[in-house]
């Protein structure tokens, strides 16, 4: 269903994206942001699943700017290289990025939204507050509370797992209260709860959260 691409950011800088179009005309456009682990096959297949439910998906190779051609697993050698590399990578640089995948969709005449996912989650946020999505969602994205100065301009989406060990509680209660109008969902959960590669899968909150994000972008995608 899908192919690689190149997109170019503003400042020049060229990094591939894994592309996936709907059979028919696109209702909107996606941005699908990536985990710590590169445009894996996961992101890949998330990618696929928003092209079959009927949208134009492009998801950037964030990592570009570091290192080509990262897709790594979830094994423990992997969690600790996926936070090698987005250690060196620069926030704004990143949004940057995702701003490329935003101007080609947005260019072929679609509204666009984002999602993303752990790392992604955060730079979902920060697309809502610095790009022009018409909509953000971001799934258990643990490094938001320090760019709460920034209020979301469209409306956003969050969703958390209560027995996530690397986001707790308490931030996103900071979260709430900072953003009141952000939209947050909690699950009996815990880390990449919607990921069926990891370990804290959890079917039913995966579905959930699918369906409330599906119905959150009908609303604000519409043409």
């Amino acid at each position: 269903m899908g192919k690689d691409i190149e997109l170019t950011a503003k400042d020049g800088h060229k990094l591939a994206a894994y592309r996936a179009d709907p059979a028919g005309k696109p209702k909107a456009g996606i941005v699908v942001i990536q985990e710590i682990f590169g445009v894996n096959q996961h992101m890949r297949n998330v990618t696929d699943r928003y092209a079959a439910a009927g949208y134009a998906a492009v998801c950037p190779a964030l990592f570009d700017r570091v290192e080509r051609g990262v897709a790594l697993g979830y094994e423990p050698d992997d969690i600790a290289a996926g936070r090698d590399i987005r250690a060196k990578t620069d926030w704004n640089a990143v949004v940057a990025d995702i701003g490329a995948a935003v101007a080609l969709l947005a260019g072929e005449g679609l509204k666009v939204g984002s999602v993303g996912f752990c790392w992604g989650g955060s730079v979902s946020y920060l697309a809502a507050a610095r790009l022009p999505v018409a909509a953000a969602v971001g799934y258990y994205g643990g490094q938001i509370v320090p760019f709460l100065g920034e209020a979301p301009k469209v409306p956003t989406m969050l969703h958390f797992g209560d027995r996530d060990g690397g986001i707790p509680m308490a931030d996103v209660l900071k979260i709430a209260r900072a953003q009141p109008a952000v939209e947050i969902h909690i699950y009996p959960a815990g880390h990449g709860f919607a990921c069926d590669e990891r370990k804290d899968f959890t079917p039913a909150c995966a579905e959930q959260a699918w369906e409330r994000t599906q119905a959150f972008f009908a609303q604000h995608l519409a043409a």
